[in-house]
């Protein structure tokens, strides 16, 4: 079992900053992938990043590729999204999520059906 807690989420104007927080708890942190996804009303929830056990691997959707910078740190158990230029578009509830079946040291994916446990997620609003 994992549990995920997000954080960081707010109000911020066209062109601002946020940077969400992600803590897990339960399960050994440095052994599986973790990503970032997002849903805004009446839509679908959507990829927006991941990153493997180690690190080294990360993957962005194109929407938000050169503007947000996913991290991890296994000393704290956290995982961490840094949001820049945000645009209207971004606002949207931001889960944070753990795919415990993805382990190997490159190791990614943003299949949604591959993340196991979801955090309750935290809300993102950007005004224009």
């Amino acid at each position: 079992q994992v549990q995920l807690v997000e954080s960081g989420g707010g109000l911020v104007q066209a062109g601002g900053s946020l940077r969400l927080s992600c803590a897990a708890s339960g399960r050994t942190f440095n052994t599986y992938a973790m990503g970032w996804f997002r849903q805004a009303p009446g839509k679908e929830r959507e990829f927006v990043a991941a990153i493997s056990w180690s690190g080294t691997s990360t993957y962005y959707a194109d929407s938000v590729k050169g503007r947000f910078t996913i991290s991890r740190d296994n000393a704290r158990n956290t995982i961490y999204l840094q949001m820049n230029s945000l645009k209207p578009e971004d606002t949207a509830v931001y889960y944070c999520a753990a795919a415990t079946r993805v382990e190997g040291y490159y190791g990614i994916t943003t299949r949604p059906y591959d993340y196991d446990f979801w955090g309750q997620g935290t809300q993102v609003t950007v005004s224009s």
